[in-house]
């Protein structure tokens, strides 16, 4: 399953009377993507731009109300998918261009993704 890989720091804010020392951490969250055509599936066109998140606080946000933490940062690092997902991602782009303003799929691609796409094979 394709997945989106981001980095998260976060912050451990102990309720009683208890200290952690770090306090602070950084961790891998891994996110599956939604099949092309399924509900869900342009959560890259609309939250990524150029291999980065277009609105770091808004991501932020949703982060932490997901993993219910104090979220300092949140960083995208790759998009993980196989070969034959690649293809239909390509094919899905490019049975609709003008939904993402480009004039390839290649640039649509690169739009969203930068370099940030990791093709595994299968």
């Amino acid at each position: 399953m394709a997945r989106y890989v981001f980095a998260v720091r976060f912050r451990v804010e102990p309720s009683r009377d208890v200290t952690v020392d770090p306090d602070e951490f950084e961790t891998r969250l891994r996110r599956e993507a939604a099949p092309p055509g399924d509900p869900g599936w342009l959560f890259f066109r609309d939250n990524l731009w150029r291999g980065e998140l277009a609105d770091d606080a808004h991501f932020r946000t949703l982060v932490a109300d997901a993993l219910g933490i104090t979220v300092l940062d949140v960083d995208y690092r790759a998009f993980e998918l196989t070969d034959s997902e690649l293809a239909a991602l390509r094919d899905a782009i490019a049975a609709d261009l003008d939904a993402f303003r480009a004039a390839s799929v290649d640039e649509a691609l690169n739009k969203y993704f930068g370099s940030s796409l990791e093709v595994q094979s299968e």
